[in-house]
């Protein structure tokens, strides 16, 4: 059980941050929508899945979306990640793509979004433009038993190598040398830096080589049996301790961020602009 008393008033936040009618409630609402199709989807093909990051942390102290909040995360294991990529990929879906390495050349990350072929978020990154969909989306991350040493090896490796190519502005000579990369990174060092993350002796699980944030760690005692939580007033998948597992992840997680961890956090220039306007 999570505690469900905190020191903040959820209405005025709900106000400030995203009241019914706003572009952030709407996208939030979208996303919603979005995610409930993928939860049909691996429902129907018995793929496992819960909500992580800042999105369980919503569902545990907002009960819902963390009211600032434009992004959902969710979570699986990598081997049922291969399966629910090979179903998106293979479905013809108008209004939504899995986008992937293998959906689109530009897209270098190694975790995958499921995004409206229409639309597009104002942002700052570098690559955004050179995206084939530039909708909203939610992230799909995966989880491999390895070591904290094997993650931050991998991330840095294939991001620093990755993030020199959106600085290359012919797509002539970007576009293979991603290839090059992911081929050298994916191919090569992943599957060494795999057989040293077995040197593993506390069982740890990390976000799957290449992801990043190779800090955060998870343990299956913390994850499974997938329990059940409350979110946006719909019942989601969640880890089996959820306070231990965000805990991990956030520490004081009960406690609000300042106003300025607050701004930071909000990546897209339309919620930044709706929401200080009159400040």
């Amino acid at each position: 059980m999570v505690e469900k008393n905190f020191e903040f008033d959820a209405e005025q936040l709900k106000q400030r941050y995203n009241p019914e009618g706003s572009a952030l409630r709407r996208d939030q609402k979208e996303l919603l929508r979005m995610l409930k199709r993928v939860a049909a989807i691996c429902k129907e093909h018995n793929i496992q899945w819960w909500l992580s990051s800042g999105t369980l942390l919503g569902a545990a102290r907002h009960k819902g979306f963390i009211p600032w909040d434009d992004d959902i995360d969710i979570v699986m294991l990598r081997k049922d990640y291969r399966r629910l990529e090979r179903i998106l990929l293979n479905m013809k879906d108008e209004e939504c793509v899995l986008h992937s390495m293998r959906s689109d050349v530009e897209y270098v990350n190694c975790f995958g979004k499921y995004r409206k072929r229409e639309g597009c978020i104002a942002s700052t990154n570098r690559r955004y433009n050179y995206y084939k969909w530039r909708g909203i989306g939610f992230d799909i991350f995966t989880l491999e038993k390895t070591s904290f040493f094997a993650a931050k090896a991998a991330s840095t490796i294939y991001n620093n190598l990755q993030h020199l190519t959106s600085y290359i502005r012919c797509g002539a000579v970007r576009k293979p040398l991603i290839r090059l990369i992911e081929f050298l990174c994916i191919g090569l060092i992943f599957p060494i830096l795999r057989l040293i993350g077995l040197i593993n002796p506390r069982g740890e699980y990390h976000y799957s080589l290449g992801q990043g944030w190779a800090k955060h760690t998870f343990f299956l005692h913390d994850t499974l049996p997938l329990t059940t939580t409350e979110f946006e007033g719909e019942m989601m998948p969640a880890p089996k301790n959820i306070d231990a597992y965000i805990t991990r992840v956030y520490g004081n997680w009960r406690k609000l961020p300042s106003q300025e961890q607050i701004r930071k956090s909000i990546h897209c220039h339309d919620y930044i602009n709706e929401i200080y306007r009159t400040k």
